[in-house]
């Protein structure tokens, strides 16, 4: 933060006002609020067809669910790509 270097400020000022936890605190309630206001527009229920199984869900838990396998899925292609070439080097 240039402009808490000045020579005006003395440095108690400067570490009492500790602009770094400031905008930790100010990120943190702009992605709060963006989880509250994801969650309110997603709360409508849907039907989920899977092979066996029909069921109602709402949005946001589908949306949490794809991503958590979007996830999972990620991590065991790259494992499996990190044994291929493994073996390929040997």
């Amino acid at each position: 933060m240039r402009f808490l270097r000045g020579k005006n400020i003395d440095p108690e000022t400067r570490d009492t006002l500790q602009p770094r936890l400031w905008l930790m605190v100010a990120a943190l309630v702009l992605i709060g609020g963006f989880l509250v206001a994801f969650i309110a527009e997603n709360n409508r229920h849907v039907s989920v067809h899977f092979v066996l199984v029909t069921t109602q869900t709402s949005v946001i838990w589908l949306i949490l669910l794809s991503l958590a396998i979007g996830f999972i899925g990620g991590i065991l292609v790259s494992q499996l790509e990190r044994r291929r070439r493994r073996h390929q080097r040997s």
